[in-house]
């Protein structure tokens, strides 16, 4: 038998082979000599080895044809090997001459497929780490496991672990064959992830003008190992120490060192376990801003840009600064000095033009090109909304100037309609041949309408369950389209809200809001009716004792009460169009049979209100759900009509306490603000402060037991007595309707603590931070410090007596349940005459909606 002569072209696996004669033929082997190749022609060209790929195709990318001449060995046979090893869908390729006669020749390719992936194991981690590598390399299951994609696979893996810090990773890949019939295989990826590397030292260099503990804060993602470091970590990982560097050199730019750099740094190994890192840093000369010129400005002065832009002579030179000032906060920033009047393709670049020791002149020079006219608004994503819902908050018309204080004001009203998610409304603005400009706004709809379904433990009334139905986004003109029930008519932004509260026959309460926010439809005027009912029977506790049975069934007095409010609002134009003033009339009719609920004598009778409220307010919040800019600042009167001054049955003693009360009299003002604003990154600080009082008009008559305020706990309801005719105002890190002071400091009976007090003070700061901003959950954490009190009278109140609390909390935004919280409160003084808890200590609270107070 002919041995086997081969030739390897070095490329892939292929190679040229003699193969032994068939029998009865006239054969010669063929002798490969490279300083002397014959000639053959071909006479036959076969494939074997292949089972998905076809012939004839891979007979084409060969290039070779029966009849050619070749040399052998040559640069046809080693061009053909390399053709098809080129493809990466072969792993391995061999052409054999398998019959020889005189100078003819056939040749057969041999292939061997790539093997297909059956399926991907990791071996040496956790399940976790296993998923979180499949979402990240993504392998199709079905490809080709080609040399390209092990190795792909093989540094992917690495790199994921490295950047957890995993420096010393081996990930070895090895394809098993799972099925030979299919030609499948399955990746098997072992995975040695060793001992995560931290940073022993970090040794700054060079540093002499800035504190090095500054510099040290900027490397969020690179710190040193020390005792008591729990919150940042100190593993080492490459791409955060890169990040890191260029941090430190923008926070010298940003202290006028602009020619800052770091010139050197070194990672070495300390041990098995840690590195050290040397940093250099070139610090350079702090420049200082001398002259500023402006160039190319016609329509206003230097002085007045100068004055925009806010920079001096004398300022220290920071470019993240500058820029800030020519495109930051919408109003104040030097594009919306022209942007707001149409100059849509303005722009301003800022040029050093000399630079004299720590001295440089800036030039700026202007861009201003034409003003751009709005020509049309075109409205995507709206599949549920009604497209004038979303028009009559857009400030951009067809035929203003265009201005992009309107665009920004009209992406903070389009996320406070609370339909769409805040972070993915897109704003494109799309200039026009002619000079006009085309507004494109996208909005991305989100569940709006929400339920409440929850139970709780209601004190004497026992378990409390509640169904709550708010449709944020209601249509009343299309109730009576069938077709538009989905389940309820939606899209023309009305507000719809019902909610029962009940226990069975003890304690129900029902209501039933409706708001029209664009009374008419052309102006935002709004008008909203209320409708609501609450009756509360009392039972013998003792009888829970002494005869379960009967208990919630045989009652001995009872609390009624119905209320219906009419209210109209508008927004103002002065100061400026966040305010709003908003009015409304209240008639509440209390009724008591046999039930002494304030401790006063009155236990019958009918009393009755007739309120005007007024409410001024402005509102320029950024998100509802989680805001990170903005204030909110309201101020609430209440009035009842002064029948005093028309009656003395309120201030003589002698009538009857059911005459006396029969017509309830008080005004009331209640003060809340709340501001936003973000400290760094994601974190965002919130400061809030609320006060009210209750007053009388005439110092004769008895301030009224109606409408006082309750402090302590969640600021829910509290037991028992659910709210009624009072303002029930949380403090956590105290028990519900706790804290209160008495008449000139006298601890106050437990009569007094339930009847509430005439006036309050409440101070809050919290830090929030988001989890997840996603619409369908929005999450966040939070740590707060509060304070408040609530006074029995005006003489007693000390705006420095405050009980104090710390804690921190979380509030998860679900669509369908509305905003969900819980906190962890530590009060820290103590409450005297408090039946539960009169010494410092902590406690939980769970919260249901968004907490006015």
């Amino acid at each position: 038998m002919p041995g086997r002569a081969q030739v390897r072209p070095g490329f892939g696996g292929g190679r040229i082979t003699t193969g032994p004669a068939p029998i009865g033929a006239s054969t010669s082997p063929i002798e490969l000599n490279y300083a002397d190749p014959k000639e053959y022609e071909i006479a036959g060209l076969t494939v074997t080895g292949n089972k998905y790929l076809d012939p004839n195709s891979l007979l084409s990318l060969t290039g070779l044809k029966v009849g050619d001449k070749v040399r052998i060995p040559g640069e046809s046979i080693n061009g053909a090997i390399k053709r098809l090893m080129a493809q990466g869908l072969l792993e391995d390729v061999e052409i054999l001459a398998t019959k020889v006669e005189g100078t003819n020749v056939t040749l057969n390719v041999s292939i061997k497929e790539q093997p297909r992936l059956y399926k991907v194991t990791f071996v040496g981690i956790k399940k976790s780490e296993q998923d979180a590598l499949k979402d990240k390399i993504k392998l199709n299951l079905g490809r080709l496991i080609s040399n390209t994609l092990v190795k792909n696979t093989q540094l992917s893996v690495k790199k994921y672990f490295v950047e957890k810090g995993y420096l010393n990773t081996k990930v070895k890949i090895l394809s098993v064959p799972t099925d030979s019939t299919r030609n499948q295989a399955t990746m098997r990826v072992s995975i040695e992830k060793g001992s995560k590397v931290k940073i022993n030292n970090i040794e700054i260099r060079g540093r002499e003008l800035v504190d090095e503990s500054k510099i040290r804060m900027k490397m969020k993602g690179t710190k040193q190992m020390r005792f008591g470091r729990l919150f940042t970590p100190s593993k080492f990982v490459p791409k955060k120490f890169e990040e890191d560097k260029q941090k430190v050199v923008e926070f010298y730019n940003k202290q006028g060192y602009r020619d800052a750099s770091v010139t050197f740094d070194s990672v070495y190994a300390h041990d098995s376990r840690t590195v050290n890192i040397i940093m250099n840093i070139d610090e350079g000369q702090k420049y200082y801003v001398r002259n500023i010129t402006w160039e190319g400005n016609y329509l206003y002065t230097d002085e007045v840009l100068t004055q925009v832009l806010g920079v001096k002579k004398g300022d220290v030179y920071s470019k993240e600064d500058i820029e800030k000032k020519k495109n930051g906060i919408p109003g104040s920033d030097l594009s919306s000095a022209y942007m707001d009047k149409g100059y849509l393709y303005f722009n301003a670049e800022d040029v050093i033009k000399s630079v004299e020791g720590d001295s440089l002149d800036l030039e700026f020079r202007i861009f201003e090109g034409k003003q751009a006219t709005i020509n049309r608004i075109i409205l995507n994503g709206n599949t549920k909304t009604s497209d004038h819902v979303v028009l009559r908050e857009i400030r951009t018309l067809p035929g203003q100037k265009f201005s992009k204080t309107d665009i920004i004001r009209t992406q903070r009203e389009l996320s406070t309609l609370g339909y769409f998610d805040p972070e993915k409304i897109g704003i494109n603005p799309v200039p026009q041949p002619d000079g006009t400009v085309d507004i494109e706004y996208t909005v991305e709809e989100k569940p709006s309408d929400q339920i409440e379904l929850s139970g709780g433990w209601g004190g004497y009334v026992g378990f409390v369950g509640t169904l709550g139905l708010v449709f944020n986004n209601f249509s009343a003109r299309n109730i009576t389209n069938m077709k538009a029930w989905r389940p309820l008519p939606a899209g023309d932004g009305q507000k719809l809200a019902l909610r029962f509260q009940a226990n069975g026959r003890q304690y129900q309460t029902y209501s039933l809001t409706f708001t029209e926010p664009w009374l008419g439809g052309k102006k935002p005027n709004s008008f909203s009716v209320s409708l609501s009912r609450t009756i509360y029977r009392i039972s013998d506790p003792s009888s829970y004792y002494t005869n379960p049975s009967s208990y919630g069934k045989n009652f001995l007095g009872s609390y009624g009460n119905t209320m219906i409010s009419l209210g109209l609002g508008r927004r103002l134009r002065f100061p400026d169009d966040f305010f709003q003033l908003s009015n409304s009339l209240t008639y509440q009719r209390y009724e008591l049979n046999n039930y002494d609920i304030f401790g006063i004598g009155l236990r019958n009778g009918t009393s009755n209100s007739i309120t005007f409220n007024t409410t001024l307010a402005r509102n320029s919040i950024d998100n509802p759900q989680f805001p990170r800019s903005g204030s909110s600042i309201s101020l609430l009167a209440t009035f009842t009509p002064p029948y005093s001054a028309f009656s003395n049955k309120t201030t003589n003693a002698n009538v009857d306490i059911k005459d006396r009360y029969k017509w309830v009299e008080y005004h009331k003002w209640m003060f809340d603000a709340s501001w936003f604003a973000t400290v760094t990154g994601k974190l965002v600080l919130n400061a809030r402060a609320h006060m009210g009082f209750l007053g009388r008009y005439n110092s004769r008559t008895l301030y009224s037991p109606f409408e006082r305020f309750v402090l302590g706990g969640s600021g829910l309801a509290g037991t028992g007595q659910f709210a009624l005719a009072q303002d029930i105002i949380g403090l956590r890190g105290y028990n519900d309707r706790d804290v209160y002071t008495g008449v000139n400091g006298i601890s106050p009976t437990p009569l007094e603590r339930s009847q509430g007090g005439l006036t309050y003070s409440k101070y809050v700061m919290e830090l929030r931070y988001p989890v997840s901003l996603n619409p369908s959950a929005t999450i966040f954490v939070l740590t707060f410090l509060e304070a408040g009190n609530n006074w029995g009278n005006f003489k007693s109140y000390n705006p420095f007596d405050l009980k104090r609390s710390a804690g921190a909390g979380a509030r998860i935004f679900m669509p369908a349940f509305g905003l969900i919280g819980i906190d962890y409160g530590y009060g820290f003084d103590r409450m005297p005459g408090s039946p539960t808890r009169p010494g410092p200590g902590g406690q939980f609270h769970f919260t249901i909606g968004q907490q006015i107070r």
